[in-house]
């Protein structure tokens, strides 16, 4: 039972998997400093408010209203996922389609015995 568990966790997917979520934790507190720091006041500057929270608060029969949050958490999600694509996935592709270019089989010319039978079936065809 132990070695089973063992071979579980030591698989490298498991470990490759754990290291994922540590860095993508990482990277999203720094995505989230950029965005709260430069982004999300530039925005709320031109908003006029503090903070983008603050934009778009109405009350509506005692029930409070927030565009702002919702704009908040659209930008934040925004962000993320450009600087996930732009800095992890388009490098990540444009690497792997590097590296299929140098994989691909260049084509062999056929040897004298691949011509030699080539020639003697198309010869016994037209007979």
């Amino acid at each position: 039972m132990l070695k089973g568990f063992k071979d579980f966790v030591m698989r490298g997917n498991v470990i490759d998997l754990a290291v994922a979520v540590v860095l993508g934790a990482a990277f999203t507190a720094v995505v989230n400093a950029v965005v709260k720091g430069l982004i999300t006041p530039v925005i709320a500057a031109i908003f006029g408010k503090p903070d983008l929270t603050q934009v778009g608060n109405f009350t509506l029969n005692n029930a409070q209203f927030s565009l702002g949050l919702i704009l908040d958490a659209l930008f934040n999600f925004l962000i993320i996922a450009a600087a996930v694509y732009f800095i992890i996935v388009l490098p990540v592709n444009k690497l792997l389609e590097r590296l299929a270019q140098g994989r691909e089989p260049e084509q062999e010319s056929p040897s004298p015995e691949v011509l030699l039978l080539t020639e003697i079936r198309d010869s016994l065809r037209s007979r």
